[in-house]
C-alpha cells in the first residue's frame, strides 16, 4: 500500500486470523478456524474503568522504590578491598545498571561502603563522614577487616569491626570479596530498603552468602540428630 507525503501510516489492529489449515483456535467455537481474538484481551480492570490513569500505593514504598534505585555511595579505599570496588565500578561489572552512582561527597551520599582494614586513626574520621551523610543513609561492610578485624583481629592498631563505630546493614565476606559479592551485597541492600519500608521497621544487618533462617514452628519439620 502506497503512503503518500503527509499521509498519517495506517495502526494494524488484529481482528481475527483465518488459519490455512485444519485445527482450530483456542478461543473460538468448537470446530471454528476463525478467532474471535477474546485470548489476546485481558481481563477488565476495575480501578483502571473507575479511576484511569491512577496509581495506588504506599508512598513509603514508592519512596524506598525510589531510593532502593538510586543509591550513590560514599566510596573510600582503605586497603586491598578497595582494588575490588574499583573492578565492581569499571565497565565489565557496570554497576550503573542498579542505579549506583559512586559520589566523593558525604552530603550528596545514602550509602557508605568501609573497603578494607579500619584502624583506629581513622575511627573518627569515618564516624564523621557517617554524620555528614543525610538520612536515610545505610552502611555496607566489604571484607573481612571491615567486618570483623580480619587477619588483624586484637591488633592493638584495627577497629574489630566497623559496626564497633556506625550500624552496618550489609556485611560482605571475603579477603578480598570478588566483584561479584560486592554486586550481591548492593542487591541485598536494594531488597532491604523496600522490605523495612514495607515493614515499616528496620530489619537486622543482612550478611551476604548466609542461608535463609529456616522455619520454625508445628509445621517445621523434625531433625533427626
Amino acid at each position: 500500500m502506497e503512503v503518500e507525503r503527509g499521509q498519517a501510516l495506517p495502526v494494524f489492529r488484529p481482528s481475527s486470523w483465518e488459519r490455512p489449515v485444519g485445527g482450530r483456535f483456542f478461543d473460538s467455537d468448537e470446530g471454528g478456524a476463525v478467532s474471535t481474538d477474546k485470548g489476546n484481551s485481558p481481563a477488565p480492570n476495575l480501578i483502571r474503568n473507575a479511576a484511569p490513569g491512577v496509581v495506588t500505593a504506599r508512598l513509603d514504598d514508592l519512596a524506598a522504590l525510589g531510593r532502593s534505585n538510586s543509591l550513590w555511595t560514599l566510596t573510600f579505599g582503605l586497603a586491598c578491598c578497595a582494588i575490588e570496588m574499583i573492578s565492581t565500578h569499571m565497565a565489565h561489572h557496570d554497576l550503573d545498571r542498579f542505579g549506583v552512582v559512586t559520589w566523593p561527597s558525604p552530603r550528596q551520599s545514602d550509602v557508605m561502603i568501609v573497603a578494607g582494614t579500619v584502624v583506629k586513626k581513622m575511627a573518627e574520621p569515618i564516624k564523621l563522614l557517617y554524620e555528614q551523610m543525610p538520612d536515610p543513609k545505610w552502611v555496607i561492610a566489604m571484607g573481612t577487616c571491615a567486618t570483623s578485624g580480619g587477619p588483624y583481629y586484637r591488633s592493638y592498631s584495627v577497629v574489630m569491626g566497623v559496626d564497633h563505630l556506625v550500624p552496618v546493614d550489609v556485611y560482605v565476606p571475603g579477603c578480598p570479596p570478588r566483584p561479584e559479592a560486592l554486586m550481591d551485597g548492593i542487591v541485598k541492600l536494594q531488597q532491604k530498603i523496600k522490605r523495612d519500608a514495607k515493614e515499616g521497621v528496620r530489619s537486622a544487618p543482612v550478611v551476604v552468602g548466609s542461608q535463609p533462617e529456616e522455619t520454625s514452628g508445628p509445621d517445621a519439620e523434625e531433625s533427626d540428630d
